[in-house]
């Protein structure tokens, strides 16, 4: 079998290994589609995402669909030929966040395709590995396993909105409208957002934001001062950016909320501590996700929420590089996957 593996910034290759066992409690998995995440682009082009650094050779990929290949033994939930959605997430069950019912605060947590711990948690852009049956979630019907692979970008951001208030009757601000800024919308939209403006600083991506719901959108490069006014209730942070965070500060009502779900750069950045502190803003945090991944497999397999529209193209694995140089063009793509073929 063969795995996309990044060695180096810009450095990625297809190498071979022997294909695992499941064990007991394991599955087998052939992969279906990957989705190609930021994180994956920030260790393929940077050779870290965040303060998270690749040590040694890394298999990324944490969004991921797939076909059932084998059980080990004492495997109930799934059987071979299932189309699964795969949860990335190996959480203790032991810990204080895990008691609490945070697992994203697992203070033991294997995520895989991360280089959070060394050696790291290798992904799942690989024609096979094994997973734990409890990251393994069997989907029926016509889903295909393209949408499949939306299940942890689209737990992320319901998590997103679930971290808000409610927000019935609310006006909300994404900025940011890649994979996760417009799931965001959708997500919004769900739990009742008045309206929703998203901004961005491509052509593209808004007209996308618009596609799956957004009301309003912004070009932030151009028309900054449009959301330099306190308009709304709640501001969603997910593009990374610290100059979208300080907008989505200076745009939310005095009392609101803001949400940064967008991993910031690793160096050290200025602050805007005293707005938050004379508008009475709560600052909140998003990691990854928890329960959400339920939900999000729930409404993708009902297609209650229908992220078909996202899917800009999809590469055969042993063409990865042209897959995350594909990614990376945010004038072009949504999003990007590799499959198994």
């Amino acid at each position: 079998m063969f795995a996309a593996r990044i060695h180096g910034k810009e450095d990625l290759r297809l190498d071979a290994f022997d294909t695992p066992a499941p064990g007991p409690g394991e599955v087998l998995l052939r992969l279906g589609a990957g989705g190609i995440c930021g994180s994956d682009l920030h260790y393929y082009f940077e050779g870290r995402n965040g303060s998270f650094v690749v040590r040694e050779p890394l298999i990324p990929g944490h969004e991921a669909s797939a076909v059932v290949e084998a059980t080990g033994p004492g495997v109930t939930r799934v059987k071979k030929g299932d189309h699964v959605a795969v949860s990335p997430s190996h959480a203790c069950g032991r810990c204080e966040g895990c008691r609490s019912g945070r697992e994203q605060l697992c203070s033991n947590m294997k995520f895989v395709g991360s280089a959070s711990l060394f050696p790291h948690v290798q992904g799942m852009f690989r024609e096979y590995f094994v997973m734990g049956e409890r990251q393994c979630y069997p989907v029926g019907g016509d889903v295909s396993l393209g949408e499949l692979a939306f299940a942890e970008p689209l737990a992320v951001a319901l998590h997103t909105i679930h971290r808000g208030p409610d927000l019935i009757g609310k006006s909300v601000l994404v900025t940011g409208a890649g994979t996760i800024g417009c799931l965001t919308v959708m997500a919004a939209r769900l739990a009742g957002a008045a309206s929703i403006t998203v901004s961005d600083i491509l052509d593209r991506p808004l007209a996308k934001a618009r596609e799956v719901g957004a009301d309003v959108t912004l070009r932030a490069d151009r028309e900054g001062d449009k959301l330099a006014a306190p308009r709304y209730d709640v501001c969603y942070e997910v593009s990374g950016s610290f100059a979208a965070l300080k907008s989505c500060v200076a745009a939310v009502k005095k009392g609101g909320v803001v949400v940064q779900a967008g991993t910031l750069p690793h160096e050290p950045l200025p602050f805007v501590v005293n707005e938050i502190m004379a508008k009475e803003i709560d600052l909140r945090g998003v990691f990854r996700w928890g329960i959400e991944f339920d939900w999000a497999v729930e409404y993708l397999s009902s297609r209650r929420v229908d992220v078909r529209p996202l899917l800009s193209g999809q590469y055969p694995l042993k063409d990865a590089v042209s897959a995350f140089q594909a990614a990376a063009d945010k004038t072009k793509n949504t999003k990007v996957q590799v499959v198994y073929a």
